[in-house]
């Protein structure tokens, strides 16, 4: 009726990963109807707008990791005065290693509506081109750059059943898939894939022995998605058993380190409870 205000709403709109033929008809009918257009970077939004025939003159605002938590208090009194807001990240879907997560919780604690019009996730499409089990996956996101965070990651990795799906930058990806190698071993199945969606997409398959030594050969450039295969077991890998394998890993001279990464590939455990079996018996 007249004078009633429409309610307003959050929409989050999944966006192209690099094709722009990916966007979604009912993407564009989002982006069109929207008051404000809250986006990651105006820049790549503005282009992406153009191209779908859209304008984004006075709608654009700009809300990336940095201002994130402050203009979600301005985005949710925008909405509550009946302002339909669109948040697209710059690409694929907001919330997911990109901007978006404060701006819903934001939206859904003060009682206001969020709905989303799903887009490509580089996340499930290299899940699904890896040619690795999809049935159950645990996806990592980026690991953490160094320190003891960044090695229980990895530990927890290693002795994961699941697909574990993680983003990796070009000049860090090698360095990644070395230290994969040493807690996981030379045969667990790897996918690393590259430029998802784009003119030079590339997919590397095989296990990570044989990915880490074609590694190196030329400059990493573009996005990166590694999927690593679970490890796979029988039964459970009781103390005893993992003792005696190590103690066999050890005979011929080799280090705790060395030993214990063999066993830990070998037997599916993580390295970390390899490597203190190693430096017990070794004490003894």
């Amino acid at each position: 009726s007249p004078g009633v205000t429409a309610p307003g709403r959050l929409v989050l709109v999944g966006t192209p990963i690099g094709n722009l033929g990916d966007m979604t008809p009912r993407a564009v009918e989002a982006l069109r109807d929207a008051d404000v257009v809250a986006c990651e970077d105006t820049r790549r939004t503005r282009a992406l707008l153009t191209h779908a025939g859209l304008s984004g003159a006075g709608r654009l605002r700009a809300v990336h990791a940095s201002n994130e938590a402050r203009e979600a208090e301005k985005i949710v009194g925008e909405i509550q005065k009946g302002r339909v807001v669109a948040y697209a990240s710059d690409a694929g879907m907001p919330g997911i290693s990109d901007p978006g997560a404060r701006l819903v919780r934001a939206c859904l604690d003060a009682g206001l509506d969020v709905e989303v019009v799903p887009g490509v996730s580089a996340v499930l499409a290299a899940l699904v081109v890896s040619g690795l089990p999809a049935d159950r996956f645990c996806f990592e996101g980026f690991l953490p750059r160094k320190g003891s965070a960044r090695r229980a990651r990895l530990d927890a990795i290693a002795s994961s059943e699941q697909t574990v799906v993680l983003y990796e930058a070009p000049g860090r990806v090698d360095a990644t898939l070395g230290e994969l190698l040493a807690v996981c071993g030379p045969q667990r199945r790897v996918a690393v894939v590259r430029e998802l969606t784009k003119l030079h997409e590339e997919v590397v398959r095989g296990d990570l022995g044989s990915v880490v030594e074609q590694a190196g050969s030329e400059a990493r450039r573009g996005e990166h998605v590694v999927v690593l295969e679970g490890v796979t077991r029988s039964a459970a890998v009781d103390d005893a058993t993992l003792e005696t394998a190590v103690a066999a890993a050890m005979q011929d001279g080799r280090s705790a380190r060395d030993a214990s990464a063999e066993v830990a590939g070998a037997l599916g455990v993580s390295k970390r409870r390899a490597y203190d079996v190693a430096v017990r018996l070794r004490a003894r």
